[in-house]
């Protein structure tokens, strides 16, 4: 079984098939997501020139799991404001916001279904039961709020829709911004 630090190699080539040196098996995208979901840490190479290519096979498994299903986990929005960070000073600190993130949000899960384990136990409504639409509903708002939060002590600039929408801004106070912004970008370029 050939592992890196551990870790399951897999091996892409020219021809695009993947190849799990692991269990001497050809594997598609769809068998990588399933490890994932199981937990089992793999690195995908390209067979040619040995290069980590992870990063953008994961990409094109969350591309395909977004195009088969009607049911997309990755809001526009959001879509939209991770690419808005390309290119910005604020690059270098999304991924580890988004991976803290991701994993405050794992961790709240797992007790979430702890207390519903704890509350209904093995009865036939907790064997069954999905996690009820307000709680969902309630960690989901949770979680968008700490989102918000945290982009606004990076960027001090971004208010949540909600705050736009309530306030109009004055047209001085734009210009006001603007000759602000102005004389700031004028330090940072003689600095």
């Amino acid at each position: 079984m050939a592992k890196n630090d551990g870790q399951i190699v897999i091996k892409k080539y020219a021809n695009r098939r993947l190849y799990n040196t692991g269990t001497s098996t050809y594997v598609t995208l769809d068998d990588l997501a399933v490890m994932v979901k199981k937990g089992e840490d793999f690195i995908v190479q390209d067979a040619k020139s040995g290069e980590d290519i992870t990063h953008s096979v994961l990409t094109q498994i969350i591309f395909e799991q977004e195009s088969k299903t009607g049911n997309t986990l990755l809001p526009i929005s959001f879509l939209r404001q991770l690419i808005s960070y390309y290119g910005d000073q604020m690059q270098m600190v999304v991924p580890s916001f988004l991976e803290h993130s991701m994993q405050a949000f794992a961790q709240q899960q797992a007790q979430m279904r702890e207390q519903i384990d704890r509350t209904f136990g093995e009865t036939p409504l907790g064997k069954n039961l999905q996690v009820p639409i307000k709680l969902v509903e309630d960690q989901v708002r949770r979680n968008t709020d700490m989102f918000h939060q945290a982009m606004q002590m990076f960027s001090p600039f971004m208010t949540p829709p909600a705050a736009k929408e309530a306030k109009k801004a004055d047209p001085k106070d734009i210009d006001e911004l603007k000759e602000q912004l102005r004389a700031l970008q004028a330090k940072l370029d003689n600095l």
